[in-house]
């Protein structure tokens, strides 16, 4: 027995071990794969990283004729006057008041949708209400703002159906507190039924027979949605609520820009209008570099901490 254990032993170490291998063996194992990564790769630090080199202007006087590197510093000038600016803080106040709307209203949207989405059994009609809503999510904001001023200007064809039937004409547009209503409204029809997309997928991973379960138990339906199909795709909901409090100072110029008109712009006017208007109509790069340095940095602090909460509460986060 003891010879028997010995070859054993003698065999174990005969056993060639393998060679640990190195980054160029994967590369060249899924080359193609690698040459496609190249192209978003590029991207990023072409368009993303690269630019990165003109955040200094924000810190200069910054002249175009004397360029980036050789402008004068100014000693933190710039973020002084930013500051002390009324309007600067009238801005800040509208992105985060429009975009907590949208968190409030248009986070849950395509959350309710998706699970109503779900339910549908007859998969044909499934498939037409998906396609639909996914739509207008395709239409640049120049053309909603088109058919937004339309539809709700004073004159426009709601208006004069309310005042043919003998109503009162309604300030959609006009009245500052109605438009941010429909600032808001617009923003979920445009977004909800793209943003299903992703719970729909999640919901897909579910395992089916969690609901057989839950039907043998005498389930409703809306037991099953609370405690099979919500739970499943939670994670998911995290994830995304963590990145959208990450976007929190962060609002795209064109929506807001092709809504607005002068008679809201108390409450129309967020950062990103106000840096084209400053930093590029008026030519003060250093503002608008400065403005858009702090949105970033507002931006990454909500997000680190959205990331760090949702840690802390047992969830998975984005990192």
């Amino acid at each position: 027995m003891n010879r028997s254990v010995a070859l054993d032993q003698k065999e174990s170490v005969e056993i060639p071990l393998q060679k640990k291998k190195g980054l160029f063996y994967y590369i060249k194992q899924d080359f193609l794969l690698y040459l496609m990564l190249l192209v978003p790769i590029a991207y990023i630090v072409i368009f993303k990283y690269a630019p990165m080199y003109g955040i200094q202007i924000a810190f200069k006087d910054y002249n175009i004729f004397q360029g980036v590197g050789m402008s004068p510093w100014n000693h933190f000038d710039t973020f002084k006057q930013i500051f002390s600016s009324p309007q600067f803080f009238q801005v800040v106040r509208n992105t985060l008041l429009l975009n907590f709307l949208d968190l409030l209203l248009g986070f849950p949207a395509p959350i309710i949708l998706a699970i109503l989405i779900n339910e549908l059994v007859w998969k044909k009609f499934k498939k037409i209400s998906q396609t639909i809503l996914y739509l207008p999510h395709f239409l640049s904001w120049v053309i909603i703002g088109g058919i937004v001023a339309q539809l709700l200007s004073p004159t426009g064809m709601l208006n004069s159906l309310i005042s043919h039937m003998g109503g009162q004409a309604l300030p959609f547009l006009t009245n500052k507190f109605a438009w941010v209503a429909t600032y808001s409204l617009i923003g979920v029809w445009q977004n909800a039924g793209w943003g299903t997309i992703l719970y729909l997928a999640a919901m897909t991973g579910i395992d089916k027979q969690l609901y057989e379960a839950a039907d043998a138990d005498g389930a409703g339906r809306f037991r099953k949605i609370w405690h099979i199909t919500l739970p499943g795709i939670r994670p998911t909901i995290v994830i995304l609520l963590i990145l959208q409090l990450g976007n929190i100072m962060a609002i795209n110029f064109d929506r807001p820009f092709n809504i607005q008109n002068n008679l809201v712009m108390d409450y129309a006017d967020v950062i990103s209008t106000y840096v084209y208007r400053v930093g590029i109509q008026s030519a003060n790069f250093s503002v608008g570099a400065a403005v858009g340095l702090f949105q970033s940095v507002i931006c990454l602090i909500f997000l680190v901490t959205s990331n760090f909460i949702s840690r802390k509460f047992g969830e998975n986060g984005i990192w």
